[in-house]
């Protein structure tokens, strides 16, 4: 590694935190508010959900685009062009006066929200290495899940204070901190700028990622690992309502369940990462998840219909891809150490790609009981599993 920069302060770590989780909080801020936008604007609720799902492919493309831009022009500008975007794209979804351009502005906004996801992660490989780097993804990988999981709650209480729109002004506020703290205190940590070639050869340079069998092993294994998380987010809460039959109101009370047991995966993949190693981690974290699933199906045939018995267990589920996500996304960008922009951007448009099928798929296939929400979470985290051991293999040392 070629940056003096040896060690990342803590305001640091907190703030590519927060540009990791800006986009995907931006995105989900909004989900409380889609009724009334629908009644609003007078429009159909699929042109509502337009908001959500648009935004979802926005950041399935801008994760392709700015990691070979951060490879090529530095970390710094890049994700300080990507918080003026959001913060443009957040105004202009403020003052849009019909569905069609708070669409756009979506659109924009998450464009923008998306260079967190990928930059920080390069970052930290940039400044930590291959080894101690999987401890600060975990914990930007902790605060992306987390706070996008919180943030419909903290729409909805805007949106009964101060009006649905309100929530474009709190995303506006957070960009424009960012932007300046990162003006001011963060240092570029790219050491060797990559030769950029244009989209042809930014395309090449995904083509010879995919070929590597490893880096398609970590980055299907992340990939699907989310699947399992925005599957779960999409449905639950018309599973909430119309399979268990409880009041709307109880969802939040349950659903913290789930970033609990996610931030305790983080945690356990922190504290013993190093001893255990990438390899065991993941495969471990991978089968703790099937059998949380397993487990939930179970309780399901059995007739227990309580939330608990449908929380609780994904919960353990999801403690198990706290403990894969970071561990996987570290490999995948490890692989290709001077295209760790490249890698870290194609890692996830996977993710991204995806959960937003996942996220449409869930909706189609819902019949009024939890069992094809569970079948799919299943089926994707054995391939999270799969992939991982066909692409990766067994490590020939405990330490990867």
């Amino acid at each position: 590694m070629q940056t003096s920069l040896t060690r990342l302060s803590l305001l640091m770590i907190a703030l590519l935190s927060g540009a990791s989780a800006l986009g995907p909080a931006a995105m989900q801020i909004l989900l409380p508010a889609l009724p009334v936008i629908r009644e609003d604007f007078g429009v159909s609720t699929g042109v509502a959900q337009l908001t959500l799902s648009l935004s979802m492919l926005s950041i399935a493309v801008a994760t392709l685009v700015y990691g070979p831009v951060s490879d090529r022009f530095g970390r710094k500008p890049t994700l300080m062009i990507g918080s003026i975007i959001t913060l443009v794209g957040s105004l202009a979804c403020f003052i849009a006066p019909n569905v069609l351009l708070l669409i756009l502005g979506r659109v924009v906004q998450a464009f923008g929200g998306a260079v967190g996801l990928v930059v920080a992660r390069a970052i930290a490989r940039d400044v930590y290495g291959p080894q101690e780097s999987a401890k600060i993804i975990s914990t930007l990988v902790m605060v992306m899940v987390v706070i996008p999981m919180l943030s419909p709650a903290l729409g909805g209480e805007l949106m009964f204070l101060f009006g649905w729109r309100s929530v474009f002004l709190i995303i506006a506020a957070f960009s424009l901190l960012i932007l300046t703290t990162l003006y001011f205190r963060l240092p570029e940590t790219l050491a060797e700028p990559a030769v950029f070639q244009g989209l042809s050869g930014m395309f090449r340079t995904f083509a010879v990622l995919m070929q590597s069998p490893v880096f398609r092993g970590y980055g299907f294994s992340v990939a699907f690992v989310s699947v399992v998380f925005f599957s779960f987010i999409s449905a639950a809460p018309e599973i909430m309502v119309s399979v268990l039959h409880r009041p709307a109101t109880e969802y939040g009370y349950y659903f913290v369940m789930i970033p609990a047991g996610f931030m305790a995966g983080n945690y356990v993949s922190r504290r013993y990462g190093n001893h255990l190693g990438t390899f065991r981690i993941i495969d471990i974290g991978s089968k703790i998840s099937l059998a949380g699933i397993s487990l939930t199906l179970a309780l399901q045939w059995s007739g227990l219909r309580h939330p608990i018995f449908l929380f609780l267990p994904i919960a353990v589920a999801i403690f198990g891809g706290g403990l894969t996500l970071p561990n996987a996304q570290a490999g995948a960008i490890n692989e290709f150490p001077r295209h760790a922009g490249t890698a870290s951007g194609l890692t996830g448009f996977l993710q991204m790609g995806l959960s937003s099928i996942a996220a449409q798929l869930v909706a189609i296939i819902f019949n009024g009981t939890a069992y094809p929400l569970l079948l799919l979470m299943f089926t994707a985290s054995l391939f999270s599993l799969l992939s991982f051991r066909l692409g990766v293999g067994r490590p020939v040392t405990r330490a990867d």
